[in-house]
């Protein structure tokens, strides 16, 4: 069905508090979402489901998702021609949504560009790059390559959309980075045993991470 943004005409930040609802756990990928939204600026609801006691797997909860997985958003800012709000659930189709609708990441020149180049990085993250971390065969196969060119691309704080802006260029955090510097910060959590000490960039771009106030907002840290 076809959906359509509501209130054109509404102030975005007073529509948005009243719009987005975020579904997730304690330590779920619901995170990365959640901390995009907190490093941008942008005002949510936060509902915190229950895993232990089954909450995801039990209504209304799998009325949004009828996977019973975690996370999933409710956008009532866009609705279908019943009036139901978008549902969302893959926390990289939920990083999408809200870089494109909210984050404004893929406004202006180069705009098709910036937002090819951010789902690339999106999908690497939760396909490519979280095999690798979690699959243990994978692990002892993949970790070191994907390492080392993760490596190579982090060098000097930069953002994986850097090369956009110039050879030599920095670049803005964007929701690339959140996808794929959550999961590397991800390691010392999960893997504290991984010796990281041959990827520099890698332990910088962590290190920066956790000492980002949003991140740790997103974390439920702070």
């Amino acid at each position: 069905m076809p959906l359509s943004l509501l209130g054109e005409d509404a102030n975005p930040l007073q529509a948005m508090a009243m719009t987005l609802s975020l579904y997730g756990g304690a330590r779920s990928r619901a995170s990365m979402p959640r901390w995009y939204m907190e490093e941008k600026g942008i005002p949510y609801q936060w509902v915190q489901l229950d895993m232990e006691a089954g909450e995801h797997r039990q209504q209304p909860f799998i009325n949004i998702n009828p996977f019973a997985k975690v996370p999933a958003l409710v956008d009532s800012a866009f609705s279908d021609s019943q009036g139901q709000p978008l549902n969302l659930f893959e926390s990289g189709a939920i990083l999408l949504h809200l870089a494109e609708h909210y984050g404004g990441e893929f406004q202006g020149p180069g705009g098709a560009q910036r937002r090819a180049l951010a789902s690339q990085w999106v999908l690497f993250a939760n396909a490519t790059l979280a095999i690798a971390l979690f699959v243990p065969t994978n692990r002892e196969k993949e970790f070191p390559r994907l390492m080392e060119v993760l490596d190579r691309l982090l060098a000097g704080g930069r953002s994986l959309l850097a090369p956009l802006a110039g050879p030599d260029a920095v670049g803005d955090w964007s929701v690339a980075d959140c996808a794929v510097n959550a999961y590397l910060a991800y390691l010392p959590i999960f893997f504290p045993q991984l010796d990281l000490s041959p990827y520099p960039n890698v332990q910088a771009t962590i290190s920066a991470t956790q000492a980002r106030p949003a991140y740790l907002r997103g974390m439920g840290l702070a």
